[in-house]
């Protein structure tokens, strides 16, 4: 019998009972002491009828400090139910899988833990550890990043190659052992940068976004690589691992980072954040989307702009332009009915933002926002109005493609 967690449609997990426990990666830096600590993943109670609610109730440390533990998930989970072979796998015997492990990559360390949750789910253990070496040698690649439970194996993107170079991609474990099958691509074609990556898995298609490499990112941002950073969007053949289409949001678009994609596997449509354009530091969110024609493109959707700052409240590198910008990281897409979040909110249909506002900071400036164009001043109105209204009117941004609009007015 198939785990009951796995859902077979977004609706069926949002009327699912809610989650009585979850687990948060903790990253310890250096105390009072100079002493350093390992990350962990601690327990939270989260059923409001529980004594110990909001409150840690268990805890799994690292054996190593220095980890910088990131975007970690499930072994197993819905796409299990998906009977897709991919490079040659099977897909999982969805009667035998359950969600149980936690696969946690440690992005600066390059170690992946494998963490038990049962019998006892606030007393999680780890049962394997895949090191560096190892990562290096069946793949090419460092820095894992991600996890997705994928529907014939455990799908996890590395940032970069073992030397903290290019390319970064997408390596798979098996499900059922968690050793190394090694990298997914088959033909990665003019990708080079990676970041996160997420699919459309009824369309047999994965999405990826572009970074850094670990030589680029990992001593902090560096003004003079402004320009380097990843600004695109590719589209892969999931079952076959090869490459197939590069959507570019301009070179102005830099660091293209977390993608979140549909709940619903029929649509062909997502969204990605952008953390900065170098033309005038707005931040943004993109629809990408597959149109008539069949080929991928993306839209932007919302851009928030920079707010006005004196130069004594900015570092160096910003002074010039006397502006803080918003910098969006990431961003959640709410059940459907519900709404998507990142340093804005918007509604759950793609490319209608009911609102869009500037990333809150202590420094802050009370003045004026820098100029729009017309045809953004007449959008932003109109969005702002919508945001108001309990009326199911839906703003559009200027140029917002047909396929998209029709997407809108059938739902998430």
């Amino acid at each position: 019998m198939a785990d009951p967690t796995f859902y077979r449609s977004a609706q069926a997990a949002a009327a699912a009972p809610p989650e009585r426990l979850a687990y948060v990666a903790t990253l310890n830096t250096p105390g009072p002491d100079g002493e350093a600590r390992p990350d962990a993943i601690v327990v939270l109670d989260t059923d409001p009828q529980s004594p110990s609610y909001g409150r840690i109730v268990g805890r799994v440390d690292m054996p190593h400090t220095g980890a910088e533990l990131h975007h970690f998930g499930w072994n197993a989970c819905s796409a299990c139910l998906c009977h897709v072979e991919s490079n040659g796998h099977a897909g999982h015997s969805h009667d035998s899988e359950e969600r149980r492990y936690l696969v946690v990559p440690g992005l600066r360390s390059s170690r992946i833990y494998i963490i038990d949750t049962k019998p006892d789910p606030t007393k999680p253990t780890i049962v394997k550890t895949i090191e560096p070496d190892e990562l290096a040698a069946r793949t090419g690649y460092s820095r894992p990043h991600t996890s997705h439970c994928g529907p014939d194996g455990i799908y996890m993107s590395a940032l970069g190659a073992a030397d903290g170079n290019a390319p970064g991609g997408i390596f798979v474990l098996d499900p059922g052992t968690f050793e190394i099958r090694g990298a997914w691509e088959r033909d990665r074609g003019p990708q080079n940068l990676a970041y996160d990556f997420w699919w459309h898995l009824n369309h047999d298609t994965l999405i990826s976004s572009e970074w850094g490499t670990p030589n680029m990112v990992e001593s902090g941002l560096d003004p003079s690589l402004i320009g380097q950073f990843g600004h695109q969007l590719h589209v892969w053949d999931l079952a076959k691992g090869t490459h197939l289409q590069t959507i570019d949001l301009g070179p102005e678009q830099q660091m293209v980072l977390e993608l979140r994609p549909s709940h619903d596997p029929d649509k062909t449509y997502g969204f990605v954040g952008v953390v900065v354009s170098t033309a005038d530091l707005s931040a943004s969110v993109w629809t990408w989307y597959r149109d008539d024609d069949g080929q991928w493109k993306a839209v932007k959707t919302i851009e928030i702009p920079a707010e006005p700052a004196s130069a004594e409240q900015l570092p160096p590198a910003l002074q010039p332009f006397g502006a803080l910008p918003p910098l969006v990281t990431t961003s959640g897409a709410g059940a459907p009915g519900n709404s998507a979040s990142t340093t804005c909110r918007t509604r759950s249909t793609p490319s209608s933002p009911a609102r869009s506002t500037s990333a809150a900071s202590s420094t802050r400036a009370p003045t004026r926002r820098p100029a729009r164009s017309t045809a953004a001043r007449r959008w932003w109105r109109s969005a702002a109005t919508a945001s108001g209204s309990t009326s199911r009117t839906r703003s559009m941004p200027p140029g917002t493609p047909s396929s998209i609009r029709r997407a809108s007015r059938a739902g998430s």
